[in-house]
């Protein structure tokens, strides 16, 4: 059973950055397939960023490339989302999950059977 508690959100200015954290519990390393989804009131939860731990392939989405960037801290089982250049659009509450599929697919979220609790971020202004 995975465990993941994010944080590290909160309330930023426009152009402004925000590290989110995910720690990983439960599994004895980090889980194979990890990734971060965002929900804004109204919305789909979408996909942000997913990545392969193991050989840290990863996929940003358009609407986070070149801003955005993932990284992993396997000694800390934990996963990171450096979020630079925040748009007000980037609002919404960001959930972590994993996946234990070791050869599983690692985008959508019907891929991931483990999910955090959410940290909000609000981008104003």
């Amino acid at each position: 059973q995975v465990q993941l508690v994010e944080s590290g959100g909160g309330s930023v200015q426009a152009e402004g950055s925000l590290r989110l954290s995910c720690f990983a519990s439960g599994y004895g390393y980090l889980p194979y397939c990890m990734g971060w989804f965002r929900q804004a009131p109204g919305n789909e939860r979408e996909a942000v960023a997913t990545i392969y731990t193991s050989s840290e392939n990863a996929y940003i989405a358009d609407s986070a490339t070149g801003r955005f960037t993932l990284s992993t801290d396997k000694a800390k089982r934990t996963l990171y989302l450096q979020m630079n250049s925040l748009k007000l659009e980037d609002t919404a509450m960001y959930y972590c999950a994993a996946s234990v599929a070791r050869f599983g697919p690692c985008s959508g979220a019907s891929d991931f059977s483990y999910w955090g609790q959410g940290t909000q971020v609000t981008v104003s202004s």
